[in-house]
């Protein structure tokens, strides 16, 4: 079995739940992912930062760092700059708050990401795009290049379509479809 394929299996034993549920776009749906229960486990983890890495460097994209809007983007990100420490090109992590802190720096964004570094936004679940589209603001906000989106789940109901219309590209690794066949294996 690949890393993928355990990745996929994983969300679909942790994360996918049945029932009726709002998402936080707002919507209804009978299917839920808790991607947090993958995302945050040892073996998620180690997955997530090992094919998350591996697949931005197939990408080609030039990335200096990697986040998003937390909670969700949180630990994909910090599994992805953990996996890439032993590596030439090590990538960094940051999170994007809801908010900007009330006190001491008053920070929106929150780790070592530089004016004129390359990001990548992180997104733990696709479902309309907001999250990623608030955290690409924030980030072209403090004058850094977005050069893409990495998904951990597409819902695939159009966020994908959003974020590529203003022109920022999105790689997903796996998909409801991809997670609703293996409970249905």
């Amino acid at each position: 079995m690949t890393d993928r394929s355990q990745l996929i299996k994983l969300l679909a034993t942790r994360s996918a739940k049945r029932g009726q549920f709002i998402l936080a776009s707002g919507k209804q749906s009978d299917f839920y992912i808790d991607a947090r229960l993958t995302t945050m486990s040892p073996e998620g983890l180690s997955l997530i930062g090992a094919i998350g890495l591996s697949t931005l460097r197939a990408s080609g994209w030039d990335v200096d760092a990697v986040g998003g809007l937390t909670l969700g983007a949180d630990p994909i990100s910090y599994a992805i700059s953990y996996a890439s420490s032993g590596s030439n090109k090590p990538i960094r992590a940051f999170t994007v708050r809801k908010e900007s802190k009330a006190h001491g720096t008053k920070k929106l964004i929150e780790g070592p990401l530089g004016e004129g570094d390359h990001a990548v936004i992180i997104e733990d679940v696709i479902t309309t795009g907001d999250s990623a589209l608030r955290a690409i603001a924030a980030v072209r906000n403090a004058n850094v290049s977005v050069i893409g989106v990495l998904a951990l789940v597409d819902r695939e109901e159009g966020g994908r379509q959003a974020i590529e219309n203003i022109g920022v590209k999105v790689i997903t690794l796996t998909t409801t479809a991809q997670i609703r066949a293996v409970i249905r294996e």
